[in-house]
């Protein structure tokens, strides 16, 4: 089966499900090996600079032509009998109308997958949908049925606990709350999340409304970003007015969390995620996150505000 996938959460699931794709995108990174693969995606932005010019790149980008470039050449070339793209985010991956539009100027005798997740019921329907698409819907069954386990276990272990408030940040500078699985997940995980319902989509939001909302804990999972540039991306938080008197900054639970690959990824390892932030909030119960996926940020900040 020739598979190509355009999102680094799909290829993680087809992977998963015992097939290698023959093309991903310059993103797919897990598993490791999946780096060697032919690329049909490329970004039409530099990610390296700070938050605030990466998010105006993303708006420019957005009003023109959009943030990712599909390779024509090379996807003729595979000549995929699957192609896997999103409707979910145009920041997250070429746009499901631009996919289809492609295939059929090539044509592509191809099937195309599209992935709406948006709470975990959604990710486990695509991957069953996925399954089904590239003949292994038997082990796609399996594989949901050992994530709904794993999900099941952490529920049953964080009943009758107290639940921290909890923001998580998908973005810096301009500060965006994460929406969709994570509002889900903090609740699994023995928490309340604040300034986001299950299922609604990640957002900006006013500084002002999150020291309102004063979460007793402040998860920073900025999208795209790994763990240690998260770290040191901090500083567009501590220089604002009011970071000092955080809740969660005098308590000493403010934690930086890998992003890109447990926090913006709908595929597998969303259980994963969920797991670490059980750890994160209620280490009691469960074990720590390993430090190469989330870090405390020290309370003292060294700023006067």
């Amino acid at each position: 089966m020739r598979v190509v996938s355009l999102l680094p959460s799909a290829t993680e699931i087809v992977r998963a499900l015992g097939v290698d794709p023959v093309g991903v995108t310059h993103e797919c990174d897990y598993p490791p090996d999946v780096e060697t693969l032919p690329t049909v995606v490329h970004s039409t932005i530099d990610t390296t600079g700070s938050s605030q010019a990466i998010d105006d790149q993303v708006q420019d980008a957005t009003n023109d032509g959009g943030v990712y470039e599909l390779d024509r050449e090379r996807l003729r070339e595979l000549d995929p009998e699957v192609v896997i793209s999103q409707g979910l985010c145009d920041v997250c991956a070429v746009d499901e109308t631009v996919v289809r539009e492609t295939v059929a100027d090539l044509g592509l005798d191809a099937d195309i997958i599209a992935t709406h997740p948006h709470r975990l019921s959604d990710l486990f329907d695509d991957i069953e949908r996925i399954g089904q698409a590239i003949d292994r819907t038997s082990r796609a069954q399996a594989l949901v049925s050992e994530l709904r386990t794993r999900v099941d276990r952490v529920r049953a272990s964080t009943e009758g606990v107290e639940t921290p408030t909890v923001t998580v940040l998908d973005w810096l500078d301009p500060v965006m709350v994460s929406g969709h699985w994570m509002p889900e997940l903090v609740d699994l995980a023995g928490g309340e999340f604040l300034l986001a319902d299950p299922g609604q989509r990640s957002g900006p939001v006013e500084w002002a409304t999150l020291c309102d909302a004063d979460p007793e804990v402040l998860v920073a999972a900025p999208c795209g970003f790994s763990l240690a540039r998260t770290v040191d991306a901090f500083d567009d938080l501590r220089i604002r007015d009011g970071w000092n008197e955080l809740r969660a900054v005098r308590d000493g639970r403010v934690h930086a969390m890998d992003g890109n690959h447990y926090v913006n990824r709908p595929g597998p390892r969303l259980v994963d995620t969920l797991e670490h932030l059980a750890g994160l909030l209620h280490a009691e119960r469960f074990d720590p996150p390993p430090e190469e996926v989330a870090q405390s940020i020290p309370s003292a900040t060294g700023y006067p505000n």
